[in-house]
C-alpha cells in the first residue's frame, strides 16, 4: 500500500496480537517502525520475523505506565527517524472481575494503562506532529468503547474515555492536518481475555470462547490499514457482534437486554 511508503509508524503493543500483526502488515507496506511494549525479547523477536534493514525499524520497550519516560522515548524515537507519521495507540490490558469485586486499585491500573497510557504519550509527540503539520493517530478502541458488558467495567470505562478524548483532539488539530481514527474491534482472535485482570491483579488464564472464534489478527490489521489510509474518523471491525453498535443507536433497550446474558454464569 503506497500511502504508508516510508511512513515512520509507531505502534504501542507491538510485541502479540493486533500490534503484531500491524507491525506485519506495515512493513510489507514499506513502512519504517518503531515497536513498543514492555517485552523486549518479544519485541526482538517481531523485528526479527519482519526481515527489515536495520535502518528501518526502532525497538523502543515503552511501560505505558511509566508515563515520565515519555518525552525522552519520542526524543530517541526523533533522533533515529527525524519524525513521526503515525502512532497506533494498541497496547492496554483487559479485566475479568465484577463491580463488586474489583478493589479500586484495579480500576486505576487499567485506566492508567489504557487512557492515560495513550493520552500521554500523544501529548509528548503532538508538538512533533504540530511542527511537520502532519500525522495520523490510530486509536484502538473496541466495541465496549461504545457500549459495556459483563465482567469488563474499567476495560468498557477507560475505551468510552478514548472517544472522548480522541474525539475533542480531533476538532483540534484538524487544520493542523492532523487526523485521528479510532478502531473498535469485535472479537478478534489475541490473548486479551488470558492476560485480563482478575479481582487480584492475576492473570485470569482462561480464554474466552467468542475471542477464540473471532477474527483472525491479520484479518484485523488489513482492515485497519484500510481506515486509516482512508482517514476515517472511526471504524467497527469484526463479525456479526459489529451490529450491536446499531441495535444500541436504534434499540437500546433490546441491547440492554441481550447484555444482560454476556457471561452470565462467570
Amino acid at each position: 500500500m503506497e500511502t504508508f511508503k516510508n511512513k515512520v509508524i509507531w505502534i504501542t503493543g507491538a510485541s502479540s496480537g493486533i500490534g503484531e500483526a500491524l507491525s506485519k502488515a506495515y512493513a510489507q507496506a514499506g513502512a519504517r517502525l518503531i515497536l513498543s511494549s514492555r517485552r523486549t525479547d518479544a519485541l526482538e523477536q517481531v523485528k526479527a520475523s519482519l526481515a527489515l534493514p536495520e535502518e528501518k525499524v526502532l525497538v523502543l520497550p515503552l511501560d505505558l505506565e511509566q508515563t515520565n519516560n515519555f518525552p525522552e522515548l519520542v526524543q530517541k524515537a526523533i533522533a533515529y527517524f527525524n519524525r513521526i507519521d503515525i502512532v497506533v495507540h494498541n497496547g492496554g490490558i483487559s479485566q475479568r472481575t465484577k463491580v463488586q469485586d474489583a478493589p479500586l486499585a484495579l480500576d486505576h491500573k487499567v485506566m492508567a494503562i489504557n487512557y492515560f497510557g495513550a493520552v500521554a504519550l500523544t501529548k509528548a509527540v503532538l508538538p512533533i506532529m504540530l511542527q511537520q503539520q502532519s500525522g495520523h493517530l490510530v486509536v484502538i478502541s473496541s466495541l465496549v468503547g461504545k457500549f459495556g458488558t459483563p465482567m469488563r467495567s474499567a476495560y468498557a470505562a477507560s475505551k468510552h474515555a478514548l472517544h472522548g478524548f480522541f474525539d475533542s483532539l480531533r476538532a483540534e488539530v484538524w487544520r493542523d492536518k492532523i487526523e485521528v481514527t479510532i478502531i473498535c474491534p469485535g472479537y478478534i482472535r489475541t490473548n486479551i481475555s488470558l492476560n485480563a485482570l482478575n479481582e487480584e491483579g492475576k492473570n485470569y488464564n482462561k480464554m474466552d470462547k467468542n475471542q477464540a472464534n473471532g477474527m483472525l489478527p491479520e484479518e484485523c490489521a488489513a482492515l485497519i490499514l484500510k481506515a486509516v489510509a482512508a482517514g476515517k474518523p472511526e471504524v467497527v471491525i469484526g463479525g456479526k457482534e459489529r451490529f450491536a453498535v446499531l441495535v444500541k443507536r436504534f434499540a437500546p433497550q433490546l441491547l440492554s437486554r441481550l447484555i444482560r446474558n454476556i457471561n452470565r454464569n462467570q
